[in-house]
């Protein structure tokens, strides 16, 4: 079973820098995203052999490009920052940590010499990781970075996945220029997730399928996990096969073409009006790969509380957390969906309530034709979206911020052909500019499209020079209404109070050349898809800035009475 596994040679000498750059190259992982100044030796070693090393401008973005790249890729991400910047790196663990990202983080640290010494900008940041990963280990000695190494991997790829961290000795993480002994390269499945699939008993199928039988009007509603356990395929399998309307989260939302019959939109707090009724009328639910967190539920009342449910969850823990269960499947989602769908008997009949979905979604499109078509000036966001969808390419890789960004692709990006695919942040505003560029590098062969707002994009504008420095080609849209309008309300427009949510105006187009970017500035909506069309042919960075009416905002979402 083990004979392809990489073995080690008692008689070679390979630094700590060299294995790392080896058992990078061996996993599959073949960019490196950091700030200067870390582990320069392994950075050479990396480029000798074929991983490609991103010098980013603050240790945030190199996280989320980390981020990026493993949510696209179905690698771990690795990032890196030396010792004062461990804090920085951190910060971006936040998202993966929430989302179950793996992510592998690298700092730099003091060493037995310079600790308790006050040493320049030396200080025990150990604590921080703690709260934000999964696992932070110490590395004193090469000798030992092979077995944390694995350990590490092997952590951040399996059960309730998410980010690790390992502090190498010596400010640039210098302790790795000892000899690691001719140890073995780490286990290559462990540098890809999930590493270890699991399916769920037999009982607990069978159960569930009782349920589903029974139910006249059951959803499934899906969630990030879907991602993480590369289930897509499977789900749309079960679905189609039992007939089960599916309702997603946002960063589920490709997971079945919105063309489908099946399909009637993200669900809860960013959604659609079609979903969260569809999930209230429902009289079971089937959670999969949800942890039914408020951003999915609309702070728990969609579905309405006491619900017949049954959860799929590779975390046990999640199982019944905020609904109690007639079933809980504990399990890899796209290994127990296919024992589900294999296992499956004939359905009831349901055409009265797939007849009522069809009915919800023609309601939705209705609502929403004449916003979305509007040619009002300044351009509506709704039509933004909608106008960008139209000429996403099927192929298409779409990653959003979250806030307004988030709310406005929950309701009006379509995204219609199964080639296609959505990422978004768990909840970090300004995720999605650095980790679109981590998942071009994860997926070169993909077009890759970013929608956020000025707000979100101020976050990590220097990574304009990163992209155009490496030749980092997506198209970034820019909805830029001149503000943070969700937070407008807040302030009930009272003028002495403007500047917590206006901005003063700054042209992005503008910046964007400065930096070396392709940029086009749109002010018409008859012109937004002509330029997001010019955009994905120019192969290139490119900035698309679309100017918005920061009066116009997302509806809140609907909730039963």
């Amino acid at each position: 079973m083990y004979d392809n596994l990489p073995k080690g040679d008692a008689n070679a000498s390979r630094t700590g820098f060299r294995y790392l750059a080896e058992a990078l190259k061996a996993g599959g992982v073949d960019h490196f995203f950091h700030m200067p100044l870390v582990l320069p030796e392994a950075v050479i070693d990396m480029q000798a052999v074929g991983v490609k090393p991103i010098v980013t401008h603050s240790e945030k973005a190199a996280a989320y490009m980390a981020d990026g790249y493993a949510r696209a890729s179905g690698r771990i991400g690795v990032c890196a920052a030396q010792a004062i910047g461990q804090a920085n790196l951190a910060a971006g663990m936040l998202d993966a940590y929430m989302a179950h990202v793996p992510i592998l983080a690298l700092t730099g640290s003091g060493d037995p010499t310079t600790r308790e010494r006050n040493n320049y900008q030396e200080i025990d940041q150990r604590p921080i990781w703690s709260g934000l990963t999964k696992a932070t280990m110490r590395v004193e000695e090469a000798i030992r970075f092979p077995d944390l190494m694995q350990q590490a991997l092997r952590l951040a790829t399996t059960g309730a996945q998410g980010p690790v961290h390992l502090e190498l000795n010596s400010f640039t993480g210098g302790v790795l220029a000892g000899d690691t002994g001719g140890a073995a390269l780490p286990d290559p499945r462990f540098s890809h997730y999930p590493a270890i699939r699991q399916g769920a008993p037999e009982s607990d199928i069978a159960a569930a399928l009782k349920a589903i039988a029974g139910a006249s009007r059951p959803i499934v509603v899906a969630g990030s996990g879907i991602r993480t356990s590369g289930a897509g395929d499977t789900l749309r399998t079960f679905v189609r096969a039992l007939r089960l309307p599916l309702a997603t989260s946002l960063d589920a939302k490709a997971a079945l073409p919105e063309s489908d019959p099946l399909s009637v939109g993200v669900v809860g707090t960013y959604s659609r009006d079609c979903a969260n009724k569809a999930v209230t009328e429902a009289d079971l639910v089937i959670f999969v790969g949800t942890t039914t967190g408020s951003m999915v539920t609309a702070s728990w009342t969609v579905p309405v509380p006491g619900v017949p449910a049954i959860q799929i969850d590779a975390d046990p823990r999640e199982l019944g957390r905020n609904y109690p269960l007639l079933a809980g499947l504990a399990g890899d989602p796209a290994t127990v969906l296919a024992q589900l769908t294999k296992a499956a008997s004939a359905q009831p009949d349901r055409s009265a309530w797939l007849g009522r979905i069809t009915a919800l979604r023609r309601e939705w499109d209705d609502l929403v034709r004449a916003d979305e078509t509007s040619d009002a000036h300044p351009i509506r966001a709704d039509r933004l979206c909608r106008s960008m969808s139209n000429v996403l390419p099927e192929d298409a890789l779409v990653v959003v911020d979250t806030g307004h960004a988030g709310h406005w692709a929950a309701r009006s990006i379509y995204l219609e052909h199964e080639g296609q695919d959505l990422l978004r942040p768990a909840g970090s505003l300004g995720w999605a500019y650095p980790a679109a560029m981590g998942a071009k590098c994860a997926r070169p062969d993909r077009p890759v499209v970013c929608f956020t707002g000025d707000g979100g994009f101020l976050y990590h504008l220097p990574e304009m020079e990163t992209a155009v420095r490496y030749g980092i080609n997506t198209v970034t849209v820019v909805n830029n209404n001149n503000g943070l309008n969700q937070e407008r309300p807040v302030w009930s427009d009272v003028a002495e109070f403007d500047h917590a949510w206006k901005f003063s105006p700054v042209s992005y187009a503008d910046a964007a050349r400065a930096f070396g970017h392709k940029a086009i500035r749109v002010e018409q909506a008859a012109d937004i898809e002509p330029a997001i069309a010019e955009a994905l042919a120019m192969n290139a960075p490119v900035i698309v800035e679309v100017i918005t009416d920061q009066y116009v905002a997302a509806d809140r979402a609907w909730k039963p009475a």
